[in-house]
């Protein structure tokens, strides 16, 4: 009897060393939006054609430089509500927050470009 409870015992603090909350969790890293990986494909998918030359017919938002002189415009637009004046996306419903949030984190991270 005296081995089973001293092998219980054993079985015991071997499982709660495992289960330890002394181990921290690694944070998250935060990986800043960039025009390559987030932006340019946002742009494409919400904004073409109009926005993509040769087809566009408004004002072209296929670069970086482009992208990166209009942003305030692009964020000021995209967050009117449809039926105001500017709206954008023109005659299509209001771009969901995810969407908006790709324009808004990029320019708080610094327009990077990749």
């Amino acid at each position: 009897m005296k081995k089973i409870t001293t092998l219980l015992i054993i079985c015991i603090a071997a499982f709660f060393q495992y289960c330890s909350s002394s181990k921290k969790a690694s944070k998250p890293v935060y990986i800043p939006m960039n025009y390559i990986t987030n932006v340019q494909p946002t742009i494409l998918a919400n904004c073409s054609p109009c926005h993509i030359p040769p087809k566009g017919f408004k004002l072209a938002l296929n670069t970086y430089d482009a992208a990166k002189t209009n942003i305030d415009d692009v964020i000021r637009r995209i967050n009117l509500t449809p039926g105001e004046r500017d709206f954008m996306p023109f005659k299509h419903n209001k771009l969901n927050d995810s969407i908006i949030n790709v324009f808004v984190r990029w320019k708080a991270d610094g327009m990077l470009e990749k």
